[in-house]
């Protein structure tokens, strides 16, 4: 993931693909950002069912001292996620889709950064897996 992204489509196809019961009314956000709620699928720890939950955008290490610190870890890298301390117990145990159909990098290296929309022109979804912290009655993606 970047560090904005879109969910624009109509989310009722994706519920009948995934087999939830229950799909939570969600309205089209154009600018998701860190420390903002993201629509997520996991696995409900109590009755194993897949379910569509808002979740608080950056990762918060069981060890960490200030929640905070959610809001700078965001991403990370495919071939570090494992073995990296602050996402391998998530990344092993507790992992969610985040629903996004698109995501902005910026282009330019001076002021003004102009935005560029990356999104699915066939299909209309680019969800992303994403590790998922509830420790210290935290819930946050």
């Amino acid at each position: 993931m970047c560090g904005r992204f879109t969910r624009k489509e109509n989310l009722q196809h994706l519920a009948e693909l995934l087999g939830l019961k229950i799909l939570p009314p969600l309205s089209s956000r154009y600018n998701i950002a860190p420390s903002q709620l993201v629509a997520c699928i996991r696995t409900n720890p109590e009755s194993k069912e897949r379910e569509c939950v808002e979740l608080k955008w950056g990762l918060v290490p069981s060890w960490a001292r200030d929640p905070s610190i959610g809001n700078k870890l965001i991403n990370a890298r495919a071939e570090t996620v494992a073995g990296k301390p602050s996402f391998r117990k998530a990344f092993k145990h507790q992992r969610c889709l985040a629903l996004a159909d698109g995501f902005y990098e910026w282009n330019g290296k001076g002021k003004p950064n102009n935005p560029i929309t990356f999104d699915s022109k066939t299909s209309g979804s680019l969800h992303s897996l994403a590790c998922r912290n509830g420790g210290r009655n935290r819930t946050r993606l």
